[in-house]
C-alpha cells in the first residue's frame, strides 16, 4: 500500500503535487488545507483520502475533517493531528495522547518542516512532510511517499516539489 502524505496546502494543491499522488493508494493530509477544494480535488483522483484540519482552517473544512485522527492500516496504527511537537518537544495534549495511545506513527504537519524521527521513549516514528503549499516561510514545497507492508514501513522517500512561491498550476 503507498501512501502519499501531505500537509499544508494552504488553499492550493498544484498539478505537480497531484501527479505524485496519482499512484498511492491513499493520501492522508496533515491540516491546513485552507480551502475545502484542495480535498475535492484529492477526492477527485478516487483514492481514499485521510485527514485532519489546521489551524488556518474554517467551519467548512472543519465540519468535514477532525482536529486528531487515529486508525490502524495493514498492521499499522496512526495517530495524525496538525499541531503536535516531535520528539523531545510535544505539546501537552499530543504527549498524554502519545503515551496512552502509542501509535506506531505519528503525524503532524504545522511546521512547515520536513522531518521524520523516531521517538525511541515510546517507539513512535514521527513524520511531519513539510508544506506541499505554496503559502507559508518555508523555501521548498515537499511531500513524503512510502509504503506500508505487512506492519512495516517502507521506501520513505521526501519528493522535493520546488520552491514556494513559483505557482506553475
Amino acid at each position: 500500500m503507498t501512501i502519499g502524505l501531505i500537509s499544508d496546502t494552504h488553499g492550493k494543491i498544484t498539478n505537480d503535487v497531484l501527479d505524485h499522488l496519482k499512484d498511492c493508494d491513499e493520501v492522508w493530509h496533515g491540516g491546513d488545507l485552507g480551502t475545502i477544494d484542495v480535498k475535492d480535488q484529492i477526492d477527485a483522483l478516487g483514492i481514499p483520502f485521510r485527514g485532519v484540519y489546521g489551524n488556518i482552517d474554517g467551519k467548512e473544512i472543519r465540519a468535514e475533517l477532525p482536529l486528531n485522527l487515529e486508525f490502524d492500516v495493514q498492521g499499522i496504527k496512526v495517530f495524525i493531528t496538525h499541531i503536535g511537537g516531535y520528539p523531545g518537544r510535544y505539546t501537552g495534549r499530543v504527549k498524554k495522547i502519545l503515551h496512552e495511545s502509542r501509535p506506531d506513527i505519528y503525524i503532524c504537519g504545522h511546521s512547515h518542516i520536513c522531518k521524520v524521527m523516531r521517538d525511541q521513549e515510546i517507539g513512535t516514528l514521527h513524520m511531519n512532510p513539510g508544506a506541499c503549499g505554496h503559502q507559508g516561510f518555508h523555501s521548498l514545497r515537499v511531500m513524503l511517499k512510502f509504503e506500508i507492508s505487512s506492519g512495516k514501513i517502507e521506501n520513505l522517500r521526501a519528493i522535493e516539489l520546488g520552491k514556494r512561491g513559483k505557482l506553475k498550476s
